[in-house]
């Protein structure tokens, strides 16, 4: 149930995150939308352990998960502005 419940918080982050930085280089869709909110729910689980935030059961909610969705959008742009460049 762990992996369903990310896959669900990271779909609405993916989609706060797409409204606090909005962009050019940011991804668009559905699908890309959903990814992205993901690996953010991920990154931030990850990093919340390595702090000590969360034990090793737990993941990262809603607000970490839009947070970390916001620093995958901005490496994400990072990485698409240098390719056109």
């Amino acid at each position: 149930m762990g992996i369903i419940w990310t896959i669900i918080i990271g779909f609405i982050a993916g989609v706060v995150a797409k409204f606090i930085m909005p962009g050019d280089n940011e991804p668009s869709g559905f699908i890309m939308t959903t990814i992205l909110g993901i690996v953010g729910a991920f990154v931030a689980s990850y990093l919340g352990r390595a702090l000590g935030w969360y034990g090793p059961g737990d993941g990262a909610g809603l607000i970490g998960a839009v947070v970390g969705a916001i620093i995958v959008l901005f490496v994400y742009g990072l990485v698409t502005s240098r390719r056109t460049t």
